[in-house]
């Protein structure tokens, strides 16, 4: 009986508690980003295909007595490349990314990544009604 009132009490506390830090921080790029599945709600052109890629030996994490334990690359990872994809394109003076697509490849070593997208700069309204 003291288990089951134990267990009553702590759901209570632990349904009530609220995360004082959001964990649904989103990170915001220097310009839109839209993965594949994804498409801007106005017209755009586009400018020019991007790509990151490269390779990042496995963490310990990843591998232990000669087996594989995870693959991939973390969020952080991910996080990093989609950077430097958003870089690319607001040095080529777009204003999104779009069809963001992310691969990645596992060796005994290493992790392997591409991710690709391309830049868009929007039309404006006028060019569009002209249209």
């Amino acid at each position: 009986m003291g288990r089951l009132l134990f267990a009553v009490i702590m759901l209570c506390v632990t349904g009530c508690f609220q995360p004082i830090v959001y964990l649904n921080n989103k990170t915001h790029y220097p310009v839109d980003v839209f993965y594949d599945n994804q498409r801007p709600d106005r017209p755009f052109a586009p400018i020019q295909d991007l790509e990151v890629k490269g390779e990042v030996p496995l963490t310990q994490r990843q591998s232990g007595n000669q087996r594989m334990l995870s693959r991939g690359n973390d969020m952080q990872q991910k996080e990093l490349m989609l950077a430097r994809l958003t870089m690319q394109a607001k040095k080529l003076g777009a204003d999104a990314l779009v069809a963001v697509k992310y691969t990645y490849y596992t060796s005994t070593t290493d992790n392997g990544y591409v991710m690709t997208g391309v830049a868009v700069k929007y039309k404006k309204e006028m060019e569009t009604t002209a249209n």
